[in-house]
């Protein structure tokens, strides 16, 4: 298929009719119609079906709009790319980082970095530690922001722009009195919802409870900080996550707790070695350096 091809049938695909396919693209429902037949006849099956009155993808149809559809959001991202250089290399900048990063930290410098760069434009993706390198190497953002230095892949550079601890967040109930830091081994008594694959940090935690040979009651398993933390201010159990995302938790009914021993991790903005940060992604450096600080 080539690209137009492509275009067509992803919109078919995802508007679900010839029809609205054509008011999208803005052509007649004739022209949709043969560019998926021709479509078909260079692929050697059909991609839809008629099927009580409504269109209806085929299996091969299905499998094809997964692989369809992500040359179509990079095809999307580069149109966009190629408008935005028009107003200086300088004037738009893609960042991706954490979600933990994603809830409060992000957002405070954007609004910072907006204070004195007004009229940029600015692309935030939130990915998972390890789906950075990709996006990076992809070309996908500029700056990646994550707890990790990644010093084992050649073609990214990386250096600490602030610090990070994890710490519990549990139902103040749970602790009634406030204390100013809780042992790691109070927390086997209790529900505990562990958040897998989540990068270094989930590493510096299992390191902890091996080598002091603590064993946690996993009762629910997560993917991500922020929904181990709306777990916990629904009473289900408690977390041990980022610092960052403990502090955006909303709710008089949870509280968090640095722990003992400390478990401490770095933050760190991430390039390509062949492509150093612009002007503008050196001034959003700083500007997440200081909300770092300011939030830690």
């Amino acid at each position: 298929m080539n690209l137009r091809q492509m275009e067509v049938v992803h919109a078919v695909y995802s508007d679900g009719s010839m029809a609205a396919a054509a008011r999208r693209l803005k052509v007649t429902p004739t022209n949709v119609t043969n560019v998926v037949r021709r479509a078909e006849d260079v692929l050697g099956f059909p991609l839809f079906h008629l099927q009580g009155g409504r269109l209806v993808p085929t299996d091969e149809a299905s499998v094809l709009f997964r692989v369809v559809d992500q040359l179509h959001g990079k095809l999307a991202a580069a149109r966009e790319t190629a408008r935005n250089l028009r107003g200086g290399i300088d004037s738009y900048l893609r960042v991706s980082v954490l979600p933990s990063l994603g809830l409060a930290v992000g957002p405070a410098a954007i609004r910072r970095l907006l204070q004195s760069h007004s009229r940029v434009r600015i692309d935030v993706q939130t990915l998972h530690h390890d789906e950075l390198p990709r996006a990076l190497n992809e070309r996908d953002c500029d700056l990646a922001i994550g707890f990790d230095p990644m010093a084992n892949d050649p073609s990214l550079h990386s250096f600490k722009i602030g610090r990070g601890e994890l710490v519990l967040l549990y139902p103040k109930e749970v602790f009634p009195e406030r204390r100013e830091r809780i042992p790691l081994s109070a927390i086997q008594t209790k529900d505990f919802i562990s958040v897998t694959n989540s990068g270094p940090v989930g590493d510096l935690l299992s390191l902890a409870l091996r080598t002091h040979k603590i064993e946690l009651q996993d009762r629910i398993s997560v993917r991500t900080f922020y929904v181990a933390a709306a777990l916990v201010r629904a009473g289900v159990g408690v977390a041990v996550i980022d610092e960052f995302t403990a502090r955006a938790v909303p709710g008089d009914d949870v509280a968090f707790c640095r722990i003992d021993p400390p478990l401490d991790f770095d933050v760190c903005c991430i390039s390509l070695v062949d492509r150093p940060p612009s002007r503008l992604g050196k001034a959003f450096i700083d500007a997440m350096s200081a909300a770092l600080r300011k939030n830690g």
